[in-house]
């Protein structure tokens, strides 16, 4: 595809140049950055000065992206000094240009070095002292959610998936039975939304975004992160200050309910995603660790230390 014609996955690089007036008659230079899992994202020079340009990818309303309540949230986070700010916004295409932050994309292997949960939990402290979210979010919900579309669209899921939806009610249930004040949460914390400036971390990429639980942004980054016991219980007690088994429990509940949905959407990635990635492999890996922990000994034990607080 050309960068300078538009095409039915969206306009071009260059048509997003050439609609931000500011940058008319400016000496601007354009690389694409890889790494994204739903849009197409790019560094933009403008008179060497850097900017991070996200062009939203095909069919993201199936995956329940909403780019409004995604564009609030992003700007919350900026003001609360967690994510970068949003300097131009293309509402007829939903496209977002934001400020460049001289930092490093976060790996899994990055997060492995010592004193790293210490530094997620300050990070997160940080994003949910900000201004609350537009929405709220619920993954219990929003896995229902993506189970209609793959039905009504006769998307696959991984082997033994339904088998285990049972589960699903029980956990919420012990989830409910003492919630947490929800926070302005992100709620899709891949190691890749970290970027790390060599004093702090960021946070980017807000179109999973609302309000929620803590400990579901707890262990959703400790579950994409590959935390072990040790390291989940570090998190734990760093953002909450001390770590107990009741919240520890909590976060491992949110850990499976967090792959039980995120499953779900890679399966429809898989069908719909022009990026070239594995998401089947994405969605089998994920459904493979909810599954391992439903069906192991502990999570009776998790479900009744959640349930009694």
């Amino acid at each position: 595809m050309s960068e300078t014609a538009g095409s039915a996955f969206g306009p071009s690089i260059g048509e997003v140049i050439g609609a931000i007036p500011d940058w008319a008659g400016r000496r601007v230079t354009t690389a694409p950055i890889s790494g994204g899992l739903t849009n197409r994202n790019y560094r933009v020079d403008v008179d060497g000065v850097p900017h991070f340009v996200r062009i939203p990818g095909a069919g993201t309303d199936l995956l329940a992206v909403d780019r409004a309540n995604e564009l609030h949230n992003t700007r919350a986070a900026a003001a609360a000094g967690a994510g970068a700010r949003v300097l131009h916004h293309l509402i007829a295409w939903d496209i977002i240009v934001l400020e460049w932050l001289d930092a490093r994309t976060m790996s899994n292997d990055a997060f492995q070095s010592p004193g790293q949960p210490a530094r997620i939990a300050e990070a997160l402290r940080r994003l949910h002292a900000g201004p609350r979210f537009r929405d709220d979010f619920d993954m219990v919900a929003l896995a229902a959610h993506y189970l209609r579309v793959v039905d009504e669209q006769g998307i696959p899921v991984p082997a033994g998936y339904r088998e285990h939806l049972g589960a699903v009610p029980r956990l919420a249930a012990a989830l409910r039975a003492h919630p947490l004040a929800t926070v302005p949460c992100h709620n899709d914390l891949l190691a890749e939304n970290y970027l790390d400036d060599g004093e702090r971390l960021w946070i980017v990429d807000y179109e999973y975004s609302g309000n929620n639980d803590p400990t579901f942004e707890i262990g959703n980054t400790a579950q994409e992160l590959g935390f072990d016991e040790a390291r989940l219980w570090e998190l734990v007690g760093a953002y909450f200050g001390g770590a107990t088994p009741a919240l520890v429990a909590r976060c491992r509940l949110q850990m499976i309910m967090s792959d039980v949905g995120w499953t779900l959407w890679a399966a429809i990635q898989a069908r719909i995603s022009q990026i070239d990635y594995d998401f089947w492999g994405w969605a089998v890996e994920r459904w493979a660790r909810a599954a391992a922990m439903i069906d192991g000994p502990d999570f009776e034990g998790w479900l009744a230390a959640t349930a009694a607080g």
